[in-house]
Parts: structure tokens; sequence; C-alpha cells
């Protein structure tokens, strides 16, 4: 057994390629920080420059009459950055309750688990979808403008209708409890991309490599395993994310659209309601709501580790 020799070119690109690396990544962070700090510095410039009551335009002079144009700033309608950060550290209702930040990060928990159930969900079935699609010209023609329509359908609407039925599963005799409507709505969201992707991406390979599985004698489930599917991998991870970060949102809209308890999406109407003389709260749970999409994507990220070896060429719309 021979050691191997590695060679100080060899190194040195090595070392060129981890810190090209390292910079982009740095990059990305950096502009990422400084993205944050411009929203900051034009949500402050505009407190301080716009007009106290914004810019309406119509009505007949009344409160709540006309077109906004402008928001207003005043403090309660748009507080101060740091009055939203110190809020978040006050306890959640006064008295001994525990901060604010404790309370958001709890119901982001339990929303973000159901958003996972409902983007599992979503994946299989969106997964299934775009390979039957691939597979029978047919059921593309017939199915797929379907699919497009679906996404039109107003969520805020279809959520209660979801609960309804679950409710009358439940009462026949069938388990359904409430926080499954949350996720199979979440999963309607997420189906789409994925459905999408999968398509898009199984319809991938050249003409030459399916013509060498043909001469080969691999059959479609052989040509599906070794070819479609490694080649749909860079189309598929961006749908992934898109789906991950679908899936949040309709989680928090079913929950407030059937009022389901603990989650972020009923802690977000509860401080909404109390808005007039605690202003700063429920920016908390909003706040909450965006680091919960960041995570759901950064977690598919993980899934694009695994499979970094097929991610050639992948999309980054």
């Amino acid at each position: 057994m021979t050691d191997q020799v590695v060679t100080p070119g060899e190194t040195a690109v090595v070392g060129r390629v981890a810190s090209t690396r390292g910079r982009t990544a740095a990059a990305r962070i950096g502009w990422g920080a400084a993205g944050v700090a411009a929203v900051i510095a034009l949500w402050e410039l505009y407190k301080f420059l716009g007009p106290a009551d914004g810019v309406t335009v119509g009505g007949d002079g009344s409160a709540g009459s006309g077109v906004i144009l402008l928001p207003r700033t005043h403090d309660r309608a748009m507080p101060h950055v740091w009055d939203m950060i110190a809020r978040m550290f006050a306890p959640t209702s006064g008295g001994e309750t525990p901060p604010l930040l404790l309370s958001v990060v709890q119901a982001a928990g339990t929303t973000l688990g159901l958003a996972a159930l409902g983007w599992l969900i979503g994946v299989v079935v969106g997964s299934l979808l775009g390979i039957a699609m691939q597979r029978w010209r047919l059921v593309e023609a017939g199915l797929l403008p379907w699919i497009v329509v679906s996404q039109i359908v107003p969520l805020i609407a279809f959520a209660p209708v979801v609960n309804a039925l679950g409710t009358q599963i439940d009462r026949s005799g069938f388990p359904w409890p409430q926080w499954f409507s949350v996720a199979l709505i979440a999963s309607y969201l997420a189906f789409f991309p994925v459905a999408v992707g999968m398509l898009r991406g199984l319809e991938a390979p050249d003409a030459l490599h399916l013509d060498l599985m043909r001469a080969s004698s691999a059959g479609w489930w052989q040509t599906l395993v070794h070819l479609r599917l490694p080649a749909a991998v860079p189309h598929l991870l961006p749908a992934l994310r898109l789906a991950a970060a679908s899936a949040v949102v309709g989680a928090v809209v079913a929950e407030v659209s059937i009022g389901l308890r603990g989650g972020i999406g009923r802690m977000l109407i509860q401080l909404a309601g109390q808005a007039s003389s605690d202003p700063a709260a429920p920016w908390a749970p909003t706040f909450g709501t965006v680091v919960m999409g960041l995570v759901a994507a950064g977690g598919v990220a993980l899934v694009g580790v695994a499979l970094h070896r097929f991610r050639r060429g992948e999309d980054t719309a």
C-alpha cells in the first residue's frame, strides 16, 4: 500500500477554493446584515420625516374614510425599532408572565412543527403528482392547469372549510385533531412548487442520456431512479425551499382562520387586538414568523448538503 502524494500545486488549489468559499459565505452574511440595517434605517427615517396622520386621498374627512397612500407615523401606528426590541424582553401580559420573547419562541415551535408536517405531506403529494405528469402526458395536460388554478383559492376562506370537514370526520368516529387541519392546509401551499419543480426536473435529462438508457434496455423505473431523479435534484431543491416557506405561511394563516390555540397565528391575533394600548407587542410574533420562514428554508439546506453531488447546475430562482 503506497501513500498518496499531494503536490504543492494541488494544496494551493484546494486552499484557493476554500478561501473563495469562505469569502462567498462572508459576503452573503454581510449583504444580509446590510439589508436588515437598510430596512431599519428606512423605517426610522420615514417615521422621522413622514406625516403623523399619513396621507389620505378622498373620503369625507372622518377617521377611516378615504384611501391611505402613506402610513401614519405616530407611535401607536409605527413604534420605534428599539421599542419593539425592548418589548420582547418585557412580560407577555404583565405581572409574573414570562417574557414575550419566550412566549413567541414557544408558539413558533408549535407552528413550525405543524408546518414541517405540512411540508412533508406536500413533498410526498407534489412528488407523486410530478412523477405521474412526467410519466403520462395526458395526466400532465389534464392535471397541471388545475394544480395552477388551485393556488388562486384564498387560503383564509379555504381553511375554515377544511376545519369543518375535519370536525365532521371526527364526529363520525375517525380521529381528526384540529392541528391536523392546520398541517393539511400548510401542505396545500407546499405541494405546488414541489409538483412543478419535480416535473421540470424529471424532464431535464438530455436526449442523448435518454437514448443511452434505452440502448441499455433500461425500463421506465430504472430510468427514473438512475437518471431522471438525480437530474431533478438541481430543480427540486429550490422548490423544496419555496415549499418550506409556503408551509410556514399556510400554517400561520390556518391558525388565524380556525383559531387554533398555542401557535404563533393565534398570538398574532391576540396581540393585534391590543395594539392600541401596546403597539410594539404585535411586532414580536411578526418577527418570529419571519425567523420561522428562515429556519424552515435553512432546514431544507441540510437536504441539499446530503445531495451535494447532484447539485451541479442548481437553479437559483
